[in-house]
């Protein structure tokens, strides 16, 4: 049976765990949310016989379980009995911190008490109080962005910071049919001349050689280019370092069948870098 690392992220309601929980995902571990301790130690026992090596596991608990907060320390001390490695991340933040996130998200505490969201969060730190003191590692997230938070984590692991790729969608549209929603960067490409006046290649798309050919030639095309690459140049190491992980890239002209098609068509190839996953969209290319 594989010895299994187990980390448990636990701590107050709105300090960061869901955060802390993905970032761990994404660096391999396999996450449960909500997993009553009760049944750790079969959970743990299932996983382990599934493959040979060592295993990744996070599980986040807390006061939605009221279990949890029965019996854990002679839970944890059966873990690591087994074999298993155990940490417990316990997330914390400062309690005017708490009620502002409560108040921006408009969730409800798990322990909604009558008097408000100040006596939920006393009674939860008086809950937790004693699984706090066991605790491998504290996180304030006070003053920490949700980046920020998710770097911290995945340090603590010993991952890489870079975290996801930034997956770059290039599509090209026609205004004719609306901007697409969810566009994070747009650009209007009308002031290049138009294709669709000249006989022999109003049939076909920005997919032709030939069409391709005629807008990328144009020197307006070519000028804008030049400039805007550039640009992509600085701005996609910068969302990705904010911790972006998906952006959208419209190109528009009137129809979305020539001149978006040959420049998103350019674009998609011409963007690179690292931790960047690139992919081409043409919305509006087969309408009329």
């Amino acid at each position: 049976m594989r010895r299994v690392r187990l980390i448990i992220i636990t701590g107050l309601s709105g300090s960061g765990k869901t955060t802390a929980a993905r970032a761990l995902e994404d660096e391999g571990f396999f996450v449960v949310d909500n997993l009553p301790l009760t049944l750790l130690p079969e959970f743990l026992k299932l996983h382990a016989r599934s493959g040979e090596g060592e295993s990744n596991v996070a599980v986040v608990a807390d006061v939605r379980n009221k279990s949890y907060l029965e019996g854990y320390r002679e839970i944890l001390e059966q873990v690591r009995s087994a074999g298993h490695v155990v940490d417990i991340y316990f997330f914390d933040a400062a309690d005017d911190v708490l009620i502002r996130r409560y108040s921006e998200t408009r969730r409800r505490h798990p322990l909604s008490q009558k008097e408000g969201v100040t006596e939920s969060i006393r009674q939860e730190r008086s809950l937790l109080a004693g699984i706090m003191d066991l605790s491998t590692e504290i996180i304030d997230s006070s003053w920490l962005t949700p980046h920020q938070l998710r770097a911290k984590v995945v340090h603590m692991v010993g991952g890489e910071s870079k975290g996801i790729p930034l997956a770059v969608l290039v599509q090209s549209f026609g205004y004719r049919y609306g901007i697409p929603p969810g566009s994070d960067l747009v650009m209007d490409v009308r002031f290049i001349p138009n294709p669709h006046f000249v006989p022999e290649l109003r049939p076909q798309t920005g997919l032709s050689p030939s069409v391709r050919d005629f807008v990328l030639g144009q020197q307006a095309c070519r000028e804008f280019l030049d400039r805007f690459k550039p640009l992509l140049d600085y701005l996609l190491p910068c969302y990705h370092k904010e911790g972006k992980s998906n952006l959208t890239i419209s190109i528009g002209c009137t129809g979305g069948r020539h001149r978006s098609v040959a420049i998103a068509e350019h674009l998609r190839y011409a963007i690179q870098g690292d931790n960047l996953i690139i992919e081409g969209l043409h919305r509006d290319v087969a309408k009329e």
